[in-house]
């Protein structure tokens, strides 16, 4: 029997982070347990061990997994082929003729996950308005399945021209490919994007196929260990467009997982910074591998429709996130000109940084913030993880007597190395696009975030630095607040002068009745499921576009394009045009709605005062004596309590630090507001 206690998971690259509301008291616990790579479901296990209500007392388990995207990043997915049209074999090997970095001489495409051998074409064409110009040749059908079979494929994407307009040609070759290779797990493009580009289309029916096998096999393997533990609730997972999934549904479409890790920071960020009172916020998650980038826009992040992985598109809905390789394991060593670099390459959770203790030798992130001082040895890390700073410093001495310096000096170099990076990351959502990072607070989650955000709004000049409660678990946190979601496009390239209303409507009902079906087969009542409509638009014969909102109720499309085209234009690219306009797609998002967890508000501290329980060295210069900073316990302030830097707080799961001239302030919900030392 289920309760309303809810449980979250999110699998990172160190550690897997756990998240459990507890249904009697409304309570919030975080906690950590190590990432297990070899056996992805027994981290997850773990996990679960940490969490006060039994499985049969959990009604809902929002989980986050990285394991699609790094088959892709490791190329171990499935062995996949392609059918196209015939004609358009190449489609997917050929791609787009842009080159993203036009002054590197050494540059090379990424790999494909496809050889030319494994493509295979089929006679049929429809056209762009749905008509058909030639039927399905089935007899040549069945002849290219029984070679797919015969070559022992894993999986198979089938992307036919123009199949967004008419997807029964689509729909056939799989039940063919059912009747002659049904051991062949098979992905049909249309099912993944109804919109025009025949090559992004493609791609992303592509990159589907490839980890559909590997995530299937997790997702039986975890669901049957799950009801072998009494868990009956409701199993979701995050997705890479902010919303959740159910696991039957992220068994069809993984690709709509690929970009999901980081999806739940984003998802809690935005609900937190509601709550608080914060609409517009850069947002920070550094775990032990990466570190991710997104923006919070008037309470709402920030999507893309045109999300890539290694140049390869993916033509589905995402959250519009930049990572980078800086995270707490990320690994120092000397490029080939003896300069010191940190990252992309990580320890990961085995060995990780040699501070753990678990066989790491190499110098890592974490092994500098312990030996300047920002980490210390006494408090475990999830409660389980206690650091060694003869380890640490171990690790550093060979890589620092290579370069001639001391220890500290190698930590203090990578810590800022590491701050320039993610810096780095921060312009390219920000600067580069035409936004000032001093109009937005930082908020900074993660089990490293807070070493670095600090640093990070000094150079930057952002003046609020906003750390949430349970800022090492807050990604999983933030999968609480996941409502199931599914997008629906209609590709309709029209003048808007010439725009058919009747027709508008007509295929927004269409998606509509489609989304319905879909959230009422989930099991969500009508009153729990909410539409928002948007439309794609530009200037005629541009390629870019921009979404533009459509309002419930509003029959006139061109109506509302034509108010409000221009702002969003001019504030996307920065000018305007008097050329004819004209829509290229029709969008609808769905969502189911699930209940949202509401953080009591924390006691105050009344009369007490709040004392330091101690100071620590911290190593601000490595040529400096070391500068006492105040310690503080996290778990012990009460809203209303004040810090005055320099100061380092320790918590359960992470660690933040502040600095001179630095001021920070509890929030009424346990959130530290840090205003930052101005120019700094």
């Amino acid at each position: 029997m289920t309760t309303n206690s809810r449980v979250a998971i999110d699998v990172g690259g160190t550690f897997t982070d756990v998240v459990e509301l507890i249904a009697d008291t409304g309570e919030i616990r975080f906690g950590k347990v190590p990432t297990t790579p070899s056996q992805p479901t027994a981290g997850v296990l773990d996990a679960f061990g940490t969490t006060e209500a039994p499985m049969a007392e959990v009604g809902m388990f929002t989980h986050g997994t990285t394991l699609g995207l790094n088959a892709l990043l490791t190329r171990t997915g499935a062995r996949t082929a392609v059918i196209g049209t015939a004609g358009f074999r190449d489609v997917y090997l050929l791609g787009r003729t842009d080159r993203r970095t036009n002054y590197d001489i050494t540059y090379k495409k990424p790999a494909s996950l496809v050889e030319r051998y494994d493509t295979f074409e089929v006679p049929e064409r429809s056209l762009f308005d749905g008509s058909v110009h030639r039927p399905l040749d089935e007899e040549a059908a069945r002849t290219v399945a029984a070679t797919i079979a015969e070559r022992g494929y894993d999986s198979v994407a089938v992307a036919f021209l123009h199949s967004y307009a008419n997807p029964a040609h689509e729909a056939r070759m799989r039940e063919i490919l059912a009747e002659v290779a049904p051991d062949v797990v098979v992905t049909v493009s249309h099912e993944l994007s109804r919109e025009y580009r025949e090559y992004e289309r493609t791609s992303t029916a592509v990159l589907d196929a490839y980890v559909k096998p590997i995530v299937r096999r997790y997702l039986e393997r975890l669901e049957g260990e799950l009801a072998g533990g009494g868990f009956g609730g409701r199993f979701l997972m995050t997705r890479s467009g902010g919303g959740a999934m159910t696991a039957s549904s992220a068994r069809e479409q993984p690709v709509s997982l690929i970009l999901s890790g980081p999806a739940g920071g984003v998802i809690g960020a935005t609900a937190f910074g509601e709550l608080i009172g914060q609409p517009n916020l850069i947002t920070i998650d550094m775990g032990g591998t990466s570190l991710d980038a997104s923006l919070v826009i008037d309470g709402e992040p920030v999507l893309h429709q045109g999300a890539e992985f290694e140049n390869l598109p993916i033509n589905t809905p995402s959250l519009y996130i930049h990572t980078i390789g800086a995270g707490g394991g990320s690994i120092a060593w000397l490029d080939d000109a003896g300069a010191l670099q940190v990252g992309p390459q990580s320890a990961g959770a085995d060995p990780g940084p040699a501070s753990y203790g678990k066989g790491g030798t190499q110098p890592t992130f974490t092994d500098a913030a312990l030996a300047v001082g920002y980490m210390g040895t006494t408090a475990a890390l999830g409660g389980r993880l206690s650091l060694d700073d003869r380890l640490a410093l171990g690790a550093l001495e060979p890589l620092a007597e290579k370069l001639g310096m001391t220890p500290l000096g190698l930590a203090r170099g990578m810590i800022r190395i590491s701050t320039t990076k993610i810096m780095g990351a921060v312009r390219a959502i920000t600067v580069e696009v035409g936004r000032d990072p001093k109009d937005f607070a930082l908020l900074s989650f993660g089990g490293g975030g807070g070493l670095v955000a600090v640093d990070v709004a000094h150079e930057l000049g952002i003046p609020t630095v906003i750390v949430p409660p349970g800022q090492g678990a807050f990604s999983a946190f933030g999968m609480l607040f996941a409502d199931v979601q599914h997008d629906f496009a209609r590709t309709a390239v029209t003048s808007l002068a010439e725009l058919d209303s009747p027709a508008v409507a007509a295929s927004y009902a269409e998606m509509a009745a489609e989304a319905a079906e879909a959230l009422g087969a989930e099991g969500f009542a009508p009153d729990k499921q909410v539409l928002t409509r948007s439309v794609d638009v530009r200037y005629a014969g541009q390629e870019h576009t921009v979404t533009v909102p459509v309002p419930a109720g509003t029959t006139e499309v061109a109506a509302v394009v034509e108010r409000e085209f221009t702002e969003l234009h001019e504030r996307h690219y920065g000018h305007v045009m008097t050329d004819p306009i004209e829509i290229t797609t029709l969008r609808l998002r769905a969502s189911g709605q699930v209940d949202k967890p509401t953080l009591p508000a924390l006691a105050t501290r009344g009369s007490d005062e709040l004392k330091a329980e101690g100071t620590r060295d911290v190593y601000v210069s490595a040529d400096q004596p070391a500068v006492p900073y105040a310690l503080y316990t996290r778990e012990e302030l009460l809203a209303g309590d004040e810090i005055a830097g320099p100061a380092v707080i320790h918590e359960h799961t992470a660690t933040t630090v502040i600095h001179a001239g630095d001021a920070l302030r509890v929030g009424d919900h346990g959130e530290m507001v840090i205003t930052v030392k101005a120019g700094a």
